[in-house]
């Protein structure tokens, strides 16, 4: 017999060799019905799969993201499955599961391609299959038979994956005629998916290397209810009036131009201004907690970032070096702000009482990332972070952290991203090679950080193998206004680049110590987070933020000249105001403007200039009646002020 643990704490006994599934039957009928995969002490598990030893299980459904996970990856097999019968020939590969769905990526073989067109035949076989409830096997296989097996097959993608596994580590999963290279977990059988969708198709180098060939990425979703399909595609629909690409070309504040390159975006004007006010919201806040302004180079020397560990990380995804006239030197366009910020620290010998030092910048930092990954503004080649590298004594290190927390939750409120989760990213414990630094660092750092969220009384989920490739971190991931989460703001505890750049300060005890870095960027990047903002506002910002805040309407050309003095009123009170004078019928200019999502509309005709006043329309709100200019004006910057302060407020509290 053997001991289950459940995630109540209670404990049941069962004959060795359970399975998962023979636990959730034993329980009750309907959980057998509803359970898709088990946690096994952390491990995602088949349900078949038999349990030999005392361990935790935790039974996982629908509602939970390994769940999920499991029925998207046996769902992206199901595709593939469908595929190999409608293309004979078809050679595959990979298929994961991602945060929405699945994707697999396939070569049709010479000449052949997969449109949109295929994507109903493709759904309909998937759907074929299903109904045949064809059982999923999972087997452990030699690396000689797996080799034989896929290269018999000419399957040059998953004998090249092959190669690289270590014998003893592969598995593969069968359904049907169809066998997949995998490590799992998948569903029980393929019954258990009723609803299915291809999303899109797009091109994808195999292994992200442009120099290889470029396969077919086919993405889909499926769902155990037509309900939640018919809800996600409602969702999508959604989604697409928000997309940040389609609104930033509407509002005028972003675009890309080929002749300055992929991946480098443009600012216009209004969205200049846009992001400036982030910029000056966060450096008000910064202020108050201590931060000091620093400016550093957008190149940096090639050795630099070869001794923080940035060049071995990041060297193949950065631009190639700049090669100067003087034989031998080399610089890079700068991965991070860190190494720079160190390079500061080290100017001026350090006391323990000048500690904490805290160093903040708006520094652009650049990544080649592959033409296929780019995606308007939240995935870019030039991006600028938000960033701050603060340097504090160990026993500094968690009032600093809660402090960053701090600044995170007033940001997120003031924005209305009021609804978010935390993640506490570990390093891999079997894979440490990823990660610079000494055990005895990293278990510090990683206390810290949970000690801190505890202290703040902070739920947060724990990641195995996610942290940065020197230090721990804590992430925030937010809902925007439709329900999907993005990742957004994050602080990482790092022991380990004072050490490599052999940062100092001496001590009470008149000796030499290190101090401890904390990395944080609350927006993260401002490309991504302007692109999370419009996507979850849908392009209708917060008033102080908005690039135009008043949009001033004469009824027709007569009263041209009042609207601009009306204009001119306001923006000596730093009103953000603009004036449609076209020779256009109002109700076209109220719709138009409406479009522009601009917050205040002032018609202004006969009446209004006789009495010196504006009649008010507000976004979504409709007309709010005549006002004089002066009272309008400050209704606005009250509210404006209002906001303004309200971090000050969350702060007090």
């Amino acid at each position: 017999m053997i001991k289950i643990k459940f995630p109540d704490l209670s404990v049941r006994e069962y004959a060795e060799g359970v399975t998962a599934m023979q636990i959730a039957e034993s329980i009750s009928p309907r959980l057998a019905q509803e359970v898709l995969a088990a946690d096994v002490n952390g491990e995602t598990w088949d349900l078949s799969r038999p349990i030999l030893h005392d361990v935790a299980v935790k039974l996982l459904k629908w509602d939970d993201d390994e769940g999920k996970h499991a029925f998207w990856h046996s769902s992206a097999h199901l595709m593939a499955e469908a595929m190999q019968e409608l293309y004979p020939g078809i050679k595959f590969g990979i298929g994961p599961a991602i945060e929405n769905g699945f994707y697999y990526d396939v070569d049709p073989g010479e000449g052949e391609t997969i449109k949109e067109g295929d994507f109903p035949a493709i759904e309909a076989k998937m759907l074929e299959l299903v109904a045949r409830k064809e059982e999923i096997k999972r087997q452990n296989i030699s690396k000689e038979d797996a080799l034989k097996l896929f290269g018999d097959r000419d399957e040059v993608y998953k004998t090249e994956l092959i190669g690289e596994l270590a014998d003893g580590s592969i598995t593969t999963y069968t359904q049907g005629s169809f066998t997949d290279l995998c490590r799992g977990p998948h569903l029980p059988n393929t019954s258990y998916i009723k609803a299915v969708k291809i999303l899109s198709v797009a091109g994808a180098y195999w292994r992200g290397d442009e120099k290889r060939k470029q396969l077919v990425r086919l993405y889909g979703i499926t769902f155990p209810k037509k309900k939640l399909l018919d809800e996600y595609l409602t969702l999508l629909e959604e989604a697409k009036k928000r997309d940040h690409r389609k609104i930033g070309k509407e509002l005028e504040l972003f675009g890309f131009s080929q002749a300055v390159g992929a991946g480098l975006p443009l600012w216009l004007p209004r969205g200049t201004q846009l992001r400036l006010r982030l910029e000056d919201f966060l450096k008000r806040i910064q202020k108050k907690y201590g931060y000091q302004q620093v400016m550093t180079p957008h190149i940096g020397g090639k050795q630099l970032y070869i001794t923080s560990g940035h060049y071995a990380k990041y060297g193949k995804d950065s631009f190639q070096p700049i090669h100067t006239p003087q034989e031998g030197e080399e610089f890079l366009l700068k991965p991070m702000n860190c190494p720079h910020h160190c390079e500061i620290y080290k100017m001026a010998p350090r006391s323990y009482k000048d500690l904490p030092l805290r160093f903040a910048e708006f520094g652009t930092v650049y990544r080649y990332e592959q033409s296929g990954e780019l995606h308007g503004l939240t995935r870019v080649r030039g991006f600028t972070q938000d960033d701050a590298h603060l340097f504090c004594r160990p026993d500094q290190l968690k009032q600093e952290f809660l402090k960053v927390m701090d600044i995170i939750f007033i940001i997120f409120r003031a924005l209305d991203f009021e609804s978010f989760e935390a993640q506490i990213s570990l390093r891999d414990p079997n894979n440490k090679e990823k990660y610079i630094g000494t055990d005895e660092n990293w278990e510090k750092a990683e206390a810290a950080i949970v000690e801190a969220c505890a202290e703040a009384g902070l739920p947060a989920k724990v990641e195995l193998g996610e942290a940065a490739f020197y230090g721990p971190k804590l992430d925030f991931m937010v809902k925007d206004a439709i329900g999907r989460r993005w990742q957004l703001g994050t602080i990482q505890v790092d022991y380990n680049l004072p050490e490599r750049f052999e940062l100092e300060y001496t001590g009470e005890d008149n000796k030499k110590h290190r101090p401890v870095m904390i990395h944080r960027a609350p927006f993260g990047s401002i490309e991504r987070f302007v692109a999370v903002l419009i996507e979850h506002t849908g392009g209708k910002f917060p008033l102080w933020l908005t690039p135009d805040q008043v949009a001033i309407l004469p009824v027709s050309e007569k009263y041209n000249d009042y609207a601009w003095k009306v204009s001119r009123e306001l923006e000596d009170k730093d009103i953000r105001v603009v004036v449609d004078d076209r020779n256009e019928k109002i109700g076209r200019k109220i719709r138009d403007n409406e479009l522009k999502r601009i917050p205040f509309m002032l018609i202004v005709g006969e009446k209004e200039a006789e009495n010196s006043e504006v009649s008010v329309r507000k976004q979504g709100e409709g007309d709010k009646g005549s006002m004089k200019i002066t009272t309008f004006a400050a209704l606005l910057n009250d509210e404006v002020e209002e906001m303004m302060n309200r971090w000050q407020k969350t702060k007090d509290k």
